[in-house]
């Protein structure tokens, strides 16, 4: 240090300082400001990229509320058909039931009239029957009692008295 202290030159110290600010100069002018510009756009380009990576963000909060929206509206509409699904199933097993009573009501009360004409045709065949048989046994007493004059008196007699009382 002591050496540059004794060999210290203004002329010399003059030109350096010259130099050197004209070296400050051309770099300021050529080298600084393409640098610093390139900073300043480097910075604005990162800041651009926050701005947008914000806005990307709230889009995708805005995407994920709407989607849950979307779910939720899924999941009720899904709610609501299955519910519509189990009344029309309910409202069908009940329509089923309906029509098949109807259907064994109008089986029982169509075999009810079907007994009810064989009874009234067998009552009507066995009083035919019985007719026929009083018929044959009201002949063969009558033959057996018209044989006999006096019982053939007597049995007139007897119808006489008997029609004049009733």
């Amino acid at each position: 240090m002591e050496k540059l202290i004794n060999e210290f030159s203004v002329g010399l110290f003059f030109w350096q300082a010259v130099v050197f600010i004209l070296l400050l100069l051309l770099l300021r002018k050529f080298a600084w400001k393409p640098i610093l510009g390139a900073v300043n756009e480097r910075e604005q380009g990162i800041k651009d990229a926050l701005d947008s990576a914000e806005k990307a963000k709230l889009e995708m909060q805005n995407l994920q509320a709407d989607n849950q929206k979307l779910l939720q509206e899924a999941r009720a509409e899904r709610e609501s058909m299955m519910k519509d699904a189990r009344e029309i199933k309910a409202k069908m097993i009940a329509d089923a039931k309906e029509e098949a009573q109807e259907a064994a009501n109008k089986t029982i009360a169509n075999a009810q009239a079907t007994i009810e004409a064989e009874k009234k045709a067998a009552v009507a065949d066995i009083k035919a029957q019985v007719a026929n048989l009083s018929i044959e046994i009201a002949e063969k007493v009558v033959k057996s009692e018209l044989s006999n004059k006096e019982k053939q008196i007597a049995l007139v007699d007897t119808m006489l008295n008997d029609a004049t009382l009733n």
